[in-house]
């Protein structure tokens, strides 16, 4: 068997366009992402991702993965893997993969969640990682929200990627096609006025939106909603971390 190709200089220009793929313009662009640890890289190979190139050190040469790939396998410095990397402490190994086809005009059912222009990174993996364990069949990301293929929401969703569909669309697109599949669609607000989640009738299909961490759901999203819904406040903050409030909401209402 042939010897991996080998890249020692941070320099080349390879690794200079893969560092480009942390940008959502170029991840559009190419129609390919970056993923960069074990854990991620062994998700994405169970739920059969479409890996163009992996890229490991030395210590990786021998894994099993690594052999499975080893015809679009590249073996890099560690110099060359802290380049990479978007980490302090990188585990040495990164596959590129192709962006999912997804349809335009998806059918919905089920529970979903909806983002209305939540721009953390973190907040965005987290709710994806937590309407996973919920049992949620999807979510939505608008726009305006953090794209799922930056690296920084990748690694924050932790594998759940692979694991349920994510679409990303104009939001008024998104609750229309809630409402035509027939789905209660609750809009998140910190609001006294709203009701409270733990006095809805129990819904078995609705989609949950999610707002924007500095200003919450738009009106023009609320006033499309068939039910608003808050969060109700037992002590002094005025208000949840919108990932902390999506985990309460998403568990919340499939126990009504």
């Amino acid at each position: 068997m042939e010897h991996m190709k080998y890249i020692e200089s941070k320099k080349n220009d390879e690794i200079k366009q893969l560092k480009k793929l942390s940008a959502t313009k170029n991840i559009r662009k190419t129609g390919t992402y970056m993923i960069e640890g074990f854990h991620l890289v062994r998700e994405a190979d169970q739920y059969e991702q479409k890996f163009l190139k992996l890229f490991v050190t030395e210590n990786y040469a021998d894994d099993r993965l690594v052999k499975k790939y080893y015809d679009i396998a590249t073996t890099v410095s560690e110099d060359v893997a802290e380049e990479m990397s978007e980490t302090k402490t990188p585990q040495g190994i990164f596959a590129v993969i192709k962006v999912a086809d997804v349809e335009d005009s998806p059918k919905l059912s089920g529970k979903w969640v909806i983002l209305d222009d939540v721009q953390d990174p973190g907040n965005v993996g987290t709710i994806v990682r937590t309407a996973d364990a919920a049992g949620f069949d999807g979510v939505i990301t608008s726009l305006n929200s953090a794209d799922t293929y930056q690296p920084k929401v990748q690694r924050s969703m932790q594998g759940s990627q692979f694991h349920l569909p994510i679409y990303r669309m104009d939001i008024k697109k998104a609750i229309k096609l809630a409402q035509d599949s027939s789905m209660k669609v609750y809009g998140s607000e910190v609001d006294k006025n709203a009701k409270p989640y733990n006095k809805l009738a129990k819904a078995d299909d609705f989609a949950l939106i999610m707002g924007n961490e500095a200003h919450g759901v738009s009106r023009e999203v609320l006033v499309n909603c068939d039910e608003n819904i808050y969060i109700p406040i037992l002590g002094k903050a005025e208000s949840l971390n919108v990932a902390v409030a999506a985990g309460v909401l998403m568990y919340g209402l499939q126990s009504l």
